[in-house]
């Protein structure tokens, strides 16, 4: 526990609480300190933060250049968070001993002018590279060369951040490591954890009957699940959908359910429609639809009773940022099924806490989750050393003690 004085915290986000939930829970805690969280409007409130709202001035202008819209609308996110930082000091007498925030959007960038001594920390998610990581690495979408500059300039954000004063916190060893080597030293690696009391298994839920909407799993079936924020190539969806007919071919027991929408969090739109309607068209017949279920999104406990239930949990993405569903399957044991990319292989040994296939193959993704759900020996084996793994490195504990760490040595407290 924090053996300091108490502080004053300055947080911001565009989307409260954002990656601070926990921490900001475990200074709630603590008690004492003062929190003011700076964001744009929604609903989400949390015990002991006070809540200020922006409003940037205007979204980028439709004549703007598209390979600038990004940095355009990060400028106006910076200004609008600025005034409200002028207002607090200026109005309320607030001063941070620390602020801490998302680079990304480009709200951090204007406080240096509104509380030059106020230590800052800031979260570096991805630096972008035209040349690797999820930038070709899937050749059914090559990047035209004219994408490459906009690729570049999605650091403008970043580039600028790096020059103001203060620390950075990212992850993941994986994420780090796309920063370029003279930056890595300013960015200290929290990884973070997840409730394990919360994302738990549960060895009895296969002998139950389970019901997500209107979808039921009768005990005795075997489930496949995938979880994704939304539907789409970044997180596998057209690779996990071309393997499920051999999937439903060789169990006729097994039932799939899927969580996510139909919306575009990363990479290209689909044209015409959702990436389902899409890919849904190209399988047709091929599917038997009758045991393949889109739920879209669900409640947390849903998805928490999902993870416990399911037989094989199939987590794809591209050389790209880590979900947190992932972290929760392990600390679920779940037997997951996940892709041979970096972020998953800095969580998954093939054969120990889960099974690694080629992201770009449909067959050996299939083969993996019939694998999975025939070799019953290997499926207890990758649940409990998920489980294991996430009890010795994801814990929320363990994270949140690291991050009081890196944050008591930026704010010298």
């Amino acid at each position: 526990m924090w053996d300091a004085a108490a502080l004053r915290f300055l947080f911001i986000h565009q989307n409260f609480p954002g990656q601070f939930v926990h921490i900001l829970r475990y200074l709630g805690d603590q008690g004492g300190h003062e929190i003011v969280f700076i964001s744009e409007a929604n609903e989400g409130q949390l015990p002991g933060v006070r809540r200020v709202v922006y409003r940037p001035a205007r979204r980028p202008a439709e004549q703007t250049h598209p390979a600038l819209r990004e940095l355009e609308a990060a400028v106006y996110r910076a200004e609008a968070v600025a005034r409200s930082a002028r207002t607090l000091r200026d109005n309320l007498g607030y001063t941070p001993d620390i602020i801490i925030g998302h680079h990304g959007w480009g709200e951090l960038l204007n406080l240096v002018d509104i509380y030059p001594d106020a230590p800052m920390l800031g979260y570096f998610e991805f630096f972008y590279h035209a040349d690797r990581n999820d930038v070709g690495f899937d050749p059914e979408f090559p990047p035209v060369p004219e994408l490459l500059p906009a690729v570049r300039l999605k650091n403008a954000v970043n580039l600028q951040a790096l020059t103001l004063p203060g620390h950075g916190q990212t992850p993941t060893r994986f994420q780090l490591d796309t920063y370029p080597e003279w930056a890595r030293p300013r960015i200290s690696l929290v990884a973070e954890g997840v409730d394990i009391d919360q994302c738990k298994p549960d060895p009895t839920a296969a002998r139950r009957r389970f019901t997500l909407k209107d979808v039921t799993v009768a005990p005795g079936e075997k489930l496949v699940t995938y979880v994704a924020r939304d539907l789409e190539p970044y997180r596998g969806f057209h690779s996990f959908m071309r393997a499920l007919p051999r999937v439903l071919d060789a169990r006729p027991d097994a039932r799939v359910i899927l969580v996510g929408g139909d919306g575009v969090s990363y990479g290209a739109p689909c044209q015409g429609g959702s990436w389902r309607q899409a890919l849904l068209g190209e399988l047709g017949a091929r599917l038997d639809l009758s045991r393949v279920h889109f739920v879209g999104k669900v409640a947390y406990p849903e998805y928490q009773a999902l993870l416990r239930r399911s037989d094989a949990h199939v987590y794809l993405t591209y050389p790209f940022v880590a979900s947190w569903s992932m972290r929760e399957a392990m600390a679920s044991g779940c037997a997951i099924v996940g892709s041979r990319t970096g972020p998953v292989e800095e969580f998954i040994t093939d054969g120990e806490t889960g099974r690694l296939v080629p992201f770009l193959d449909p067959r050996a993704i299939a083969d993996g989750i019939l694998e999975v759900l025939e070799d019953r020996a290997l499926a207890r084996r990758i649940r409990r050393q998920a489980r294991r793994f996430a009890e010795d490195n994801l814990r929320l504990d363990q994270y949140l003690s690291t991050y009081e760490g890196v944050i008591r040595r930026v704010a010298g407290a």
